[in-house]
């Protein structure tokens, strides 16, 4: 039983796609980031090569996986039990600043970070996943519309907002999101007022995220509105729908069960000291 680190993205696959797919909706992000890794490359989050990982149990299949996009956490999607002290022994040769990883994994895996390095570790965010179990939709003054090329200069705009307020990295996915119609505008008397993404569908399942409306629309509506939107436009095709939280915002944790979704399980990410 061991952790196999790579950069090659199609032996990742060949070991772990599997193991992936068996919970799609737990292992949202892993499949999408893969997904748009296949559409548009690499280099649409990082300069950086990035990390893969798998861990082959008694089985000899893969029961646990990971991945990086650096400079973003690296993504723990399953944390075996007992393999957390080699896996730290791993990742200290990469030096990740953070890790993101189911909430009951958290502690065990900062107990041996700090055994195997003499580092130590700190929460940095906690978040909810939740999955749509039928939609109650908001609704709000305008309509909604898929965004393209002609919206980027406002988009880009956007998206640099939202990474400020969140604390989040801005990421350089904006075309492969306009290429699949992933960006959702909600409009009011014509003018752009909210948006919001969804993920490609990948083993049925696609993500909301990027809910974001600009300071002067807000308490209109709009967030809830363009969510249910999107949740529509996901469920139409034929998709399972989910979308995280961070558990400190008390209005996306209060609007987002009122719309119909519910909760799954709790992620944590935590420093690498």
């Amino acid at each position: 039983m061991t952790w196999h680190l790579t950069h090659s993205s199609s032996d990742f696959l060949a070991a772990a796609d599997g193991y992936l797919r068996a919970d799609p909706v737990r292992h949202t992000v892993p499949l999408t980031v893969l997904e748009s890794i296949k559409h548009s490359g690499a280099a649409i989050y990082t300069d950086s090569p990035p990390l893969f990982g798998w861990h082959v149990g008694a089985a000899g299949v893969a029961d646990g996986a990971l991945l990086q996009t650096p400079p973003f956490p690296v993504l723990i999607a399953g944390l075996p039990a007992g393999s957390a002290s080699e896996l730290a022994q791993l990742l200290a040769a990469h030096r990740p600043a953070a890790a993101n990883l189911a909430a009951e994994d958290a502690t065990e895996l900062g107990t041996a970070w700090a055994r195997v390095t003499g580092g130590s570790t700190a929460i940095r965010t906690r978040m909810r996943l939740f999955r749509l179990a039928s939609l109650t939709p908001a609704t709000a003054p305008g309509t909604a519309r898929i965004a393209d090329h002609c919206d980027v200069d406002l988009l880009t705009t956007w998206h640099a907002e939202f990474a400020a307020e969140t604390g989040t990295e801005v990421v350089r996915t904006l075309d492969d999101k306009l290429s699949h119609g992933g960006i959702t505008v909600w409009e009011d008397d014509g003018q752009p007022v909210a948006m919001a993404t969804v993920t490609r569908q990948v083993a049925g399942v696609c993500r909301v995220g990027g809910v974001y409306t600009p300071a002067e629309h807000r308490r209109r509506g709009y967030g809830g509105a363009v969510t249910s939107a999107v949740s529509r436009q996901a469920l139409d095709a034929g998709a399972e729908v989910v979308l995280y939280t961070d558990l400190v915002n008390p209005t996306t944790n209060a609007l987002y069960p009122r719309i119909g979704y519910r909760p799954v399980g709790d992620w944590t990410v935590i420093e690498l000291r």
